[in-house]
């Protein structure tokens, strides 16, 4: 059964906005880096990266981007176990659009499997989505840039200058390439608070027959 749910609409969707901003909102109460358009645009936009140098087909692609668009609606019901209670807002969401069943699993999966406490890559889609999301590190996703000094996660971004995923020649390794700037926080403090994200994206890396590396200021990490 085919479907005219696109990326297109989903974005252009008034609710689903609404969703998304309000979910922001939840967590910028709670004093989180940013969660709203800027950073599921850019989640999505990695998964399209990904998927596409995995050859994947373009429907498969869409409902990969799709899935980043949606992953963090939970995030306004709570911050606690967010990616469950936003694969059934989702769930209901493309049902009420008439999306095919098989579609609306790959979504639902993918946004439930998202958060590293519960994560597994099951499919292409939760392993790109997986990826995407815990790469997005970046400077512009601080909001208390007047307070960095006291929380290391608003440190640890802000000192992130550059950030950039890409494959290796080969398409065999995945590779985050980052700049830090050392002045604001150590490359120590990144892996601190990330490494249980980074081992995550190394095993969904490792789900599509990738290898995940890093690389800090030129220097091969891990």
């Amino acid at each position: 059964m085919s479907s005219n749910v696109t990326y297109k609409y989903i974005k252009q969707n008034p609710d689903i906005r609404t969703y998304i901003e309000n979910a922001d909102a939840a967590v910028k109460a709670q004093g989180y880096t940013e969660h709203s358009f800027a950073h599921v645009e850019k989640v999505a936009d990695t998964v399209r990266m990904i998927m596409t140098e995995l050859d994947c087909d373009e429907r498969k692609i869409e409902l990969g981007m799709i899935a980043a668009y949606l992953h963090d609606i939970g995030n306004v019901i709570n911050r606690v176990d967010h990616a469950q209670s936003g694969a059934v807002m989702a769930f209901r969401l493309l049902d009420n659009l008439n999306m095919p069943a098989d579609e609306i699993c790959d979504i639902i999966s993918a946004i439930g499997n998202h958060d590293e406490g519960t994560a597994q890559p099951l499919n292409v889609i939760t392993a790109a989505l997986i990826i995407g999301d815990k790469t997005d590190v970046r400077r512009t996703r601080v909001r208390n840039i007047e307070d960095i000094s006291v929380d290391i996660h608003d440190r640890v971004n802000y000192a992130v200058e550059k950030s950039e995923l890409y494959f290796s020649d080969d398409r065999s390794e995945i590779i985050l390439d980052l700049v830090i700037d050392k002045k604001i926080s150590s490359v120590m403090e990144y892996f601190e608070i990330f490494m249980q994200r980074m081992i995550l994206c190394r095993k969904a890396a490792s789900f599509l027959g990738l290898t995940f590396r890093i690389r800090a200021n030129g220097s091969e990490m891990v």
